[in-house]
């Protein structure tokens, strides 16, 4: 897809990789709506690309409705949807997340996009074209250690992208999914007590880099997005030999300690 005149929301976008991607987005000449919770921040993005800011909660289905609304009454018809915002959720496995904690997850992390793609896809598949992004992480394609609601809601994420993907490829339908590793955003430097820890998993890039890599896969029209190009080492290792996969996870879970953080 050329991004040039195209209408772009983005979710997630007052920080991080949003914003970084908000930023790219605007130097292609496209046409960016930004939105996030945090109405000050979305606010000062919009301000510093000319283009619309909005205040919603993915975990809502209403603020999505009405996000893509105020976006299309603004500069018309969405032409790509990043569904970037995401959270990380308590540390833990089974024992110690709530349900409450649950819920907040897969409505964030899995919902948000499903409600994206059950507002836009009827108009998209009309039009016959349209792009559909997401970010998951590479904890969607492998695990994450010490978070056990993080690594189950990514791969739903995941698997979410693939299956419109797989649906839809041949309506017009592009699909991105973006799941790096670790990022400098605050999502994953707030509360790292160790970072030479965290840098044994892989290298922590600017957010940046990620929104190169995304703007690429867009020209491609290209499913996975790897900012970490070693992830894909890694799938193939896990496909490859399941078991030696889970032992080498299970060995580094022992060498890391406590070491719980989201990649993203």
């Amino acid at each position: 897809m050329d991004l040039d005149g195209r209408h772009i929301v983005v979710t997630g976008g007052a920080s991080g990789i949003g914003r970084a991607c908000a930023l790219r987005f605007a130097d292609e000449d496209a046409k960016v709506t930004v939105a996030d919770l945090d109405e000050s921040g979305v606010q000062a993005v919009a301000r510093e690309i000319g283009g619309l800011g909005v205040r919603a909660d993915v975990g809502r289905e209403q603020d999505i409705t009405s996000l893509i609304a105020e976006a299309e009454q603004a500069n018309g018809s969405i032409d790509a949807f990043f569904s970037n915002a995401g959270i990380t959720g308590p540390a833990g496995g089974p024992p110690d997340l709530l349900d409450e904690d649950w819920d907040l997850l897969w409505r964030v992390n899995v919902m948000s996009h499903i409600w994206a793609a059950r507002a836009l896809l009827p108009p998209m598949l009309e039009r016959g074209e349209g792009y559909l992004l997401s970010t998951a992480s590479a904890a969607g394609l492998l695990s994450q250690l010490g978070a056990v609601g993080y690594a189950a809601t990514k791969h739903a994420a995941v698997a979410v992208a693939e299956w419109i993907d797989i649906t839809h490829r041949a309506d017009g339908i592009r699909v991105s999914c973006l799941c790096p590793q670790f990022v400098n955003t605050p999502m994953v430097t707030d509360g790292v007590l160790d970072v030479d820890k965290l840098q044994q998993i892989a290298q922590v890039i600017e957010p940046e880099q990620v929104a190169d890599d995304v703007v690429d896969a867009m020209r491609e029209e290209r499913f996975l997005v790897l900012p970490h190009p070693e992830v894909a080492k890694y799938m193939r290792n896990r496909g490859s030999d399941h078991e030696r996969w889970l032992a080498g996870m299970r060995q580094l879970q022992a060498q890391l300690g406590g070491l719980g953080r989201a990649q993203q």
